[in-house]
């Protein structure tokens, strides 16, 4: 509905009585602070969005095995914001490590492989490298 003060309150709200229930490493703490960097990306807040999004994917790191989706997922959320920020070589960093965990975790037909695909497509294309844009999209 775009009432973004009202999203963060919900959404830290139920950050606080996660941060009491849970271990400081729980994989639902760092769905929490994923979905407070989501509304700060939303609002066009990419230091705010960044630093949910990394408190997040600190947490993943620490709870999750090397290759799972969630950290994948986390990779490209970190990837889109600076891509948002016109920041095009880290967003491919970001976008390329979420590819290489999709790729060993997912097989070879997985959507989330075209996703991966699509986001590197749209970075290149965004740096005027439409060639490789087009190859990326093709794969996708």
């Amino acid at each position: 509905m775009g009432d973004y003060s009202k999203a963060l309150e919900f959404y830290e709200k139920d950050l606080e009585i996660k941060k009491k229930a849970l271990p400081p490493n729980h994989p639902d703490l760092a769905t929490s602070y994923n979905s407070i960097g989501g509304v700060y990306d939303t609002m066009c807040d990419y230091s705010k969005a960044l630093e949910f999004y990394e408190k997040s994917h600190k947490i993943y790191e620490k709870a999750l095995p090397s290759n799972h989706p969630h950290l994948a997922s986390s990779y490209n959320s970190i990837g889109g914001v600076y891509n948002n920020m016109g920041d095009y070589l880290k967003a491919l960093e970001f976008y390329e490590k979420a590819l290489k965990i999709r790729e060993k975790a997912l097989s070879p037909n997985h959507p989330h492989l075209a996703n991966s695909y699509g986001k590197i497509g749209q970075v290149y294309n965004n740096m005027g490298d439409y060639s490789k844009a087009l190859e990326f999209y093709e794969k996708a």
